[in-house]
């Protein structure tokens, strides 16, 4: 399920993971997890959904947090926008339930962000890196599952920024084009079986 494609060598020694292409048309898999940040939530069903895999310790989750930060702000009123935390923390702290909560309270995260514990929502999406995201249409059909932009390590060097794109496309009921370009990051970290 995770291609791991090499490893990238700008200090992180982390193994880069590319997203595969998304099923364009599926349908979003139900969501339910532990909020980090809300007691419970609601989806408003008229609107877009975004589904964001993301975590703490990442360091191309941090590189681009606050450029999620203001996407959320920008299209808080006008999508769903929902994080999720599937990693699994035994061996990344930072991941724990109460660091993502200490993380998320501290940047103030416009969207509801959960915590899979269980890691079904991760194995239910197909997720396999963070960040990963999965944008559905008003009728919850994927139509997006691509990079956020064309510069992960530096918000300065942005000249497309293809998510918000996605979204604009998206919430005008206008097609998206077929053509998506990966996201990439850190592998989904899994629990040991």
């Amino acid at each position: 399920m995770i291609e791991c494609l090499g490893i990238f060598r700008d200090n992180f020694n982390m193994a880069l993971t590319y997203t595969p292409p998304g099923e364009i048309g599926a349908a979003m898999p139900s969501i339910e997890a532990r909020g980090i940040n809300t007691d419970s939530f609601e989806l408003a069903h008229n609107q877009p959904t975004l589904v964001m895999f993301i975590c703490n310790h990442c360091p191309y989750v941090m590189a681009i947090e606050d450029r999620l930060i203001e996407l959320g702000n920008e299209f808080k009123s006008r999508a769903n926008i929902v994080a999720v935390c599937s990693n699994d923390p035994a061996d990344y702290a930072e991941d724990s339930y109460e660091n993502l909560k200490l993380r998320s309270e501290k940047k103030a995260y416009p969207f509801v962000y959960l915590h899979d514990e269980s890691q079904d929502l991760a194995k239910n999406f197909g997720a396999v890196c963070t960040p990963d995201f999965f944008l559905f249409d008003s009728n919850q059909k994927l139509v997006y599952r691509g990079r956020l932009d064309d510069s992960w390590k530096s918000a300065d060097k942005v000249e497309r920024r293809e998510l918000k794109h996605a979204l604009d496309l998206t919430l005008a009921g206008e097609a998206l084009p077929s053509e998506q370009t990966p996201s990439m990051g850190c592998s989904i970290k899994w629990r040991e079986s």
